[in-house]
């Protein structure tokens, strides 16, 4: 990760304009206009505005952080400690030495800042309190070292597919291969292929993606001649770290800040689609009184109208302003991606709207647009077609405002600018030999 990294550096002011943008949105008082804040919508969303802000610290601190997972007694610790190059962290034969997670500064070298995460072993924390420990510090980190040793199990395989979800680049770690010398990295995949044999699950790992080391090698037997005797002493071996330490270091330099930028952009992404979802739920019934309101004042209008051509346009305005209303209750953007959509939604609205006013001319005679009031049975056409219009303009209002509040929750971060599109720009230029290029061609594959 060098500052001569133009690509890279690029991809961080990218994500860093995208997440600032949500920042400044998500937290403005007057994103609402002039609708009454709602206490419960402010105290739902409270978190993840201020996740968005951490996405945002992310970017400008440039720390990368490096998380380590795995059962109990695979060495965790152990492997943090020989990358620190000291023992920082207390390791033992005792499972369960590490209760909770613990961050050290790593001082590779003097151009990357790194943040070693040390977590609890996997199987020592029960169901829910376990995920969401995984969860937090998976969603933290922008590498995974997921430590192993010996076989393989079935719950180091299903922990290996959880951590998979979390889009970030993921080393398996074969440590204690002082213990395992017939284990290689070919021999480990072939053991996680044919754990992923039978479902559809299979970990995004290659045989590249594993690496061998010994954290804290075993002490081994010398024997030690002395002028009148011979003993055996034990002899503490240094760690076999090497290959694991190039290994982090290479993809730091070749994709570094890269990683960071996506990272920060896929935080920013839940955040916003968290705080979307719960104001379409927190707001349903406002929404729904105001797609109401406007149904009935489309009907009504295009009832009245005898010109076809202005229930047409009409229409049209009166969805847009459904739309705006919507939008400015919500505090969400109306962004490019849910505009398109919804200008498809109106456009066929407007469409079957046309379609009523031709249809019914032709089947009762006489449409709106004759205008002929010298009968009463001419005026009962005229009221039996506009009431048929009135009604098809009516649903059609109701399905733009249920289409409308689909897109603006789905559809918040795809603007130009949004954290989706500057996802899928950067993964667009991002060189096919990195690990975020094989990550995500992986996941489109499945």
């Amino acid at each position: 990760m060098t500052q001569s990294s133009s690509p890279q550096e690029t991809h961080l002011k990218q994500a860093q304009t995208s997440i600032q943008q949500a920042v400044n949105w998500y937290a403005s008082v007057r994103r609402h206009w002039n609708y009454p804040p709602n206490v419960q919508l402010q105290a739902a969303v409270r978190q993840d505005i201020q996740n968005l802000k951490a996405a945002l610290e992310k970017i400008e601190q440039q720390v990368i952080k490096i998380a380590t997972f795995g059962l109990v007694s695979r060495g965790k610790s152990a492997v943090v400690n020989a990358l620190l190059g000291q023992k920082v962290l207390e390791t033992g034969p005792l499972h369960g030495v590490t209760q909770w997670p613990k961050s050290i500064r790593w001082t590779a070298n003097e151009k990357v800042q790194i943040e070693l995460i040390d977590t609890p072993g996997l199987d020592e924390i029960a169901g829910e309190a376990r995920a969401n420990m995984a969860k937090e510090i998976a969603g933290q980190a922008d590498l995974i070292l997921f430590i192993v040793a010996g076989d393989i199990t079935r719950t180091e395989y299903d922990a290996l597919c959880e951590l998979k979800q979390s889009h970030k680049p993921l080393i398996l770690v074969f440590n204690k291969i002082d213990l395992y010398p017939e284990q290689d990295r070919e021999t480990i995949y072939q053991q996680l292929q044919q754990l992923g044999k039978n479902t559809r699950k299979l970990p995004i790992l290659s045989a590249d993606d594993i690496v061998c080391v010994a954290a804290e090698p075993q002490p081994i037997p010398v024997r030690v001649e002395f002028s009148d005797r011979v003993s055996e002493e034990w002899e503490t071996l240094p760690p076999q770290i090497e290959a694991l330490r190039q290994k982090i270091l290479t993809i730091l330099n070749q994709e570094g800040r890269s990683l960071l930028a996506i990272n920060a952009l896929f935080q920013a992404k839940e955040a916003q689609e968290n705080i979307s979802q719960k104001t379409v739920v927190i707001r349903q019934e406002e929404a729904d009184s105001i797609i109401w309101k406007y149904a009935q004042y489309k009907a009504l209008a295009i009832a009245m109208n005898p010109i076809a051509v202005l229930d047409i346009a009409g229409g049209l305005v009166t969805d847009l302003f459904l739309i705006r209303s919507l939008a400015r209750l919500y505090g969400l953007p109306i962004t490019s991606f849910e505009a398109g959509k919804l200008w498809q939604k109106i456009l066929v609205s407007s469409g079957g709207l046309l379609l009523s006013e031709l249809g019914s001319s032709l089947i009762l005679g006489f449409g709106k647009t004759a205008a002929v009031f010298e009968s009463p049975g001419a005026l009962t056409t005229y009221a039996s077609t506009a009431f048929l219009q009135g009604g098809v303009a009516g649903y059609s209002t109701y399905i733009v405002g249920k289409a409308a509040k689909e897109y603006l929750a789905n559809g918040c971060s795809w603007g130009p600018w949004g954290a989706s599109t500057v996802i899928d720009n950067i993964l667009a230029q991002v060189d096919g030999n990195t690990f975020i290029y094989r990550l995500f061609q992986s996941e489109k594959g499945e």
